[in-house]
């Protein structure tokens, strides 16, 4: 049974099988949201996102980066994430009619901690390319 189906801006329904949600910066003890460490959080989302869902694609929806005035430090100037970090498995009907269904896992931010529904979800969710980047797979 899906946590929620969204339709991607494609029209194709996916369904959300398994969503993991965290503070981005949640744990930062020392230092400054910057461009390295925010990079190396990324990195290892996307490692950590092969991990958990093994043999499903995974895919990063390019988050935007803000860069409010402030103090520049020594990793360079403060560059901040949505504060909302989101791995989900999303699966689908099939791309090819020999499988039984495609997946795809998804990592993206988004500002606030809602499950995505319908259209309700951030634009580079909806814009998903679904047929190139899934996979399919048999039961």
């Amino acid at each position: 049974m899906a946590l929620a189906r969204v339709v991607l801006a494609s029209g194709r329904p996916i369904d959300l099988s398994d969503l993991r949600m965290s503070s981005t910066y949640g744990g930062l003890l020392e230092g400054y949201p910057c461009k390295p460490l925010n990079d190396a959080r990324i990195d290892g989302l996307l490692r950590s996102a092969e991990r958990a869902f093994p043999g499903a694609p995974v895919h990063l929806v390019t988050p935007p980066r803000e860069y409010p005035d402030q103090y520049a430090g020594a990793f360079g100037p403060v560059e901040v994430l949505p504060a909302v970090t989101c791995v989900g498995s999303f699966r689908s009907t099939s791309l090819e009619p020999a499988h039984d269904r495609a997946r795809l896992t998804v990592v993206w931010f988004q500002p606030t901690a809602h499950v995505p529904s319908g259209h309700d979800a951030e634009t580079g969710l909806l814009d998903v390319a679904w047929e190139r980047l899934a996979t399919d797979e048999e039961l």
